[in-house]
């Protein structure tokens, strides 16, 4: 495994701010950790990077414990924090070389062409000649993210790094992310959950410092509490009692005339029931099918009673 959390505790005074977590993340996996602020998110990825110290357990990062080997476990980690940190008066490429020397990339013809590959990578070209400061928050996040693919690492552990960035922007960096993730192990953490749906095929749910999911998406989907939705539709216009009569049906929701969303249960109970239902009223299903959750329901219904709010810790 690339990544692997042990067991991992760490307290602020009387909050117990993560509580003894597990997960591991393996090679080409590309996994969203998510959670409501104060969950405990930003807190596990400053102490993978080495950023803080675990107060129990421990992490290790392509087999090397970041504890007792930080700065061998550093150089296989490239990190995009929450608050991105930038040298404002600096140009794009002199900030990238000075971050290419702390990680003794070399000689300077290598570094060099190393900068500008990874100018083109995140998107940089048209704004690499111009002051940090002088960027908008997006382009000063495209910065951040070079300097964190700069010297290559193994891993990625990337903070809400489609902050500030417009649309256009943001399906670029997705599409530079799923790149990433052919070959190496990128944790990614986002507020935006469509974002995580779109780059991720699983997740890690935190809440109020406890793991309460760790699953492929679709597994995590199906298995949700909160029930399944049906779609119908009909040639006909059927009346509304014959749908919400039906064994399982929990509402019915009017689409259109001949179209409903039924709340259920068990959906294969109520597709059923509709199949049975159209047969002895001669109605005619157009089409049936089950819809799948999204993935804001399934996290509403694991972290809904939380109440922490103001910053991620």
């Amino acid at each position: 495994m690339s990544i692997e959390v042990k067991q991992l505790t760490k307290t602020y005074g009387a909050q117990k701010a993560v509580d003894d977590i597990s997960f591991a993340v393996g090679k080409g996996e590309i996994v969203g950790f998510l959670g409501p602020n104060g969950a405990g998110k930003s807190t596990t990825m400053k102490i993978i990077t080495g950023y803080l110290q675990a107060d129990g357990g421990g992490v290790q990062v392509c087999g090397l414990d970041v504890a007792q080997q930080p700065l061998e476990a550093k150089k296989k980690i490239g990190y995009l924090p929450e608050a991105n940190p930038l040298y404002y008066d600096m140009y794009v490429r002199e900030y990238l070389s000075f971050i290419g020397g702390v990680h003794h990339i070399g000689p300077a013809a290598t570094l060099k062409t190393t900068i500008e590959e990874v100018i083109k990578t995140v998107g940089l070209t048209t704004e690499s000649n111009k002051k940090i400061g002088q960027l908008s928050k997006g382009y000063k996040q495209r910065v951040g993210l070079a300097a964190a693919l700069l010297h290559n690492p193994e891993v990625l552990i990337l903070d809400e790094p489609t902050t500030g960035l417009d649309p256009n922007q943001i399906i670029e960096i997705r599409a530079v992310i799923r790149q990433l993730g052919k070959d190496k192990t990128v944790l990614f953490s986002s507020h935006i959950l469509q974002e995580v749906e779109a780059i991720c095929d699983r997740v890690v749910i935190i809440n109020k410092g406890k793991i309460v999911a760790d699953s492929p998406l679709a597994e995590l989907r199906s298995r949700s509490a909160g029930g399944a939705t049906v779609l119908v539709a009909f040639k006909e216009s059927p009346e509304p009692a014959l749908l919400r009569g039906i064994a399982g049906v929990v509402s019915a929701n009017k689409i259109s005339a001949s179209e409903w969303e039924l709340l259920c249960d068990d959906a294969n109970a109520v597709k059923r029931g509709l199949m049975e239902m159209a047969l002895q009223q001669n109605l005619n299903i157009v089409s049936l099918q089950s819809a799948e959750q999204r993935l804001e329901d399934v996290f509403r219904s694991l972290t809904g009673n939380s109440s922490s709010t103001g910053q991620s810790i």
